[in-house]
């Protein structure tokens, strides 16, 4: 009886675990923080290898983005070019790859407006 309980707790508790935030099929890539000196690029390494056919940028500062590069899990790498400045909570438009890709990690290059600025980078499954 013992067993029995304990693994339905182990069941429930796998079940329960928190999945990674989708809403109408999106999917969080991945969060970083944009700096004012916007020369390097802030890297998101993703510990598993998320498959997503396009990607949109979300802002939650003023920021001005130039760029984000993908590495893919076999390692190829795609750069999409953005050069235009988000609002706060504003969003980039869907860019698609050419077919569902395994990203590996992204990084974000860009400057914030005031001091700092977090980016999302989110996928469509």
């Amino acid at each position: 009886m013992k067993k029995l309980i304990a693994l339905s707790a182990l069941v429930l508790a796998a079940l329960s675990a928190a999945a990674p935030a989708m809403a109408d099929g999106h999917i969080t890539l991945g969060r970083t923080i944009l700096l004012e000196d916007g020369r390097h690029g802030a890297k998101i390494p993703l510990l598993v290898c998320r498959n997503t056919d396009a990607i949109k940028i979300k802002a939650e500062r003023k920021a001005r983005l130039r760029k984000a590069v993908f590495t893919f899990r076999n390692g190829e790498t795609r750069t999409i070019n953005f050069y235009r400045d988000l609002k706060k909570n504003e969003s980039t438009d869907w860019r698609k790859f050419a077919y569902k890709r395994c990203v590996k990690s992204i990084e974000v290059f860009g400057e914030a407006k005031d001091g700092s600025a977090g980016i999302k980078v989110l996928g469509r499954d």
